[in-house]
């Protein structure tokens, strides 16, 4: 089993649209004013947005994309107007992370593993 993708449910189209897009990821759906669905750069894994008209709740998840130009990419997006709330920080459990929210206050993460994602020192060991 593989996961497929996220959809995240938002208040605005064209504002998410915007935010997305500024971030990189690269859009392969195109239904306004209810749904759009992006490829993250640089990998085959893809998240959508979706306006339901639900009551909007407060967010529940945190959405991980890994970066290997972490610092510079930050950079990057800094100068294009995207605000995080934590700057590229080395976390304790080893990889280095920076924080931001999207329009509708989805928290994400831009992260680097350095190889520690699947294969932690603390990985659960399998009998051979």
């Amino acid at each position: 089993m593989n996961l497929s993708h996220v959809t995240l449910i938002v208040s605005d189209f064209e504002r998410s649209l915007a935010f997305y897009q500024r971030l990189g990821f690269v859009q392969i759906v195109h239904a306004p004013p209810r749904y759009a669905r992006f490829q993250c750069p640089g990998g085959d894994a893809t998240l959508s947005i979706e306006v339901t008209g639900e009551e909007a709740a407060p967010p529940r998840a945190q959405l991980y994309f890994e970066c290997d130009d972490l610092d510079d990419r930050v950079a990057r997006l800094e100068a294009g107007g995207v605000v995080f709330t934590q700057p590229p920080t080395d976390m304790d459990y080893r990889w280095r992370e920076a924080r931001l929210l999207d329009p509708d206050g989805h928290d994400l993460r831009l992260f680097h593993s350095a190889g520690n994602r699947l294969d932690p020192p603390w990985k659960i060991q399998t009998p051979e």
